[in-house]
This record gives structure tokens, C-alpha cells and sequence, in this order.
């Protein structure tokens, strides 16, 4: 299984990388959580190469918030909050 990391940085980003490319999802500090898009959202905004990858993304983000006690919280609104920029 394709393994991600997650790395917090300024401007309430969270850097999601692995082998194949990253990209950044919001993680707002003033009550730190993290935003990913919906299974369905994340075929209209994720990176070509990113696109059958939400279940693996989903599963280990959702581990990594656990340990970090961060709540995860899934957005297919299309909430401007909710952005993927490509690394």
C-alpha cells in the first residue's frame, strides 16, 4: 500500500506527500482540524494522479488525526476552506 505523510505547516496547511506527488489540504489552527473532500468532491478537485487514491488517503489520514487528536472532518461543499494545491 502506497504509504502518505503528514506534515503541518504555516497558513494552516497540512502537506499530504508520498511517493507519487502531495498535495495540501486546509487544517485551520484556530481549532486545529483537518478538511478532506468527500469521496465523490475529491474526483472533481485531487491531482490526476491522486484520483484512486481517497480510500488509502482517507484511512491513514483518519489513523494520523486519531493519534494527533485532531478531528477529521469530510466536505464535499466545495467549501472555498477545502483546497488541494498541488505540490
Amino acid at each position: 500500500m502506497l504509504q502518505f505523510d503528514f506534515k503541518p505547516r504555516w497558513k494552516e496547511e497540512l502537506v499530504c506527500s508520498c511517493a507519487l506527488g502531495g498535495f495540501v489540504l486546509e487544517m485551520p489552527m484556530g481549532v486545529i482540524s483537518v478538511y478532506l473532500p468527500t469521496k465523490e468532491y475529491w474526483k472533481e478537485v485531487a491531482p490526476t494522479w491522486a484520483l484512486e487514491l481517497w480510500d488509502a488517503l482517507y484511512q491513514q489520514l483518519e489513523e494520523w488525526c486519531e493519534t494527533q487528536k485532531i478531528p477529521l472532518y469530510l466536505d464535499g461543499t466545495g467549501y472555498a476552506g477545502v483546497r488541494l494545491d498541488t505540490l
